[in-house]
């Protein structure tokens, strides 16, 4: 695990206690890793390819948000046990991950606070990175959504 930005600030023994309640796991493309509204057991560090993060939106289906690549944490709503997944995870491409017992995790967070805080830490970094991706999707959107209507109107939007 030394080569992931997820675990370099860990020590050595840190990160084989991560390993030992880790695997890897393949994703085929157009496979779903998870889905919203369940409850799901693992938090997955990318190492290649690629998953679409989807919402559902009520009759529009699931609509992407965000795209994570290698290096990407992913599933982060099972380790924090909020219950049920916020999205809805799916492989663009053939997809290897680290997946990461989320209770087991939390438990070694739970008996070791340094490496808990750096964990907790790397989770909170992500998700801050998603609420930014979010916000600026939802600019686009209204940025999109005005320019139609200002073009039914007859104007420009310069």
């Amino acid at each position: 695990m030394q080569q992931l930005r997820f675990t370099s600030d860990l020590s050595a023994g840190e990160q084989q206690q991560l390993a030992a309640i880790s695997r890897f796991e393949d994703f085929s493309r157009n496979e779903t890793v998870f889905t919203e509204g369940t409850e799901h057991p693992n938090l997955y560090i990318i190492l290649s390819g690629r998953v679409e993060i989807c919402m559902t939106i009520p009759a529009r289906g699931c609509l992407p948000v965000l795209t994570l690549e290698e290096g990407d944490l992913l599933g982060w709503s099972s380790l924090l046990k909020q219950g049920e997944m916020t999205a809805t995870g799916v492989a663009v491409e053939q997809t290897r991950v680290i997946a990461i017992d989320a209770d087991a995790l939390a438990e070694v967070c739970e008996q070791d606070h340094d490496i808990g805080y750096q964990i907790m830490r790397r989770v909170a970094l992500a998700l801050s990175q998603r609420l930014v991706a979010s916000r600026l999707q939802v600019l686009d959107m209204y940025a999109v959504s005005d320019e139609a209507h200002t073009l039914k109107r007859g104007g420009t939007h310069e």
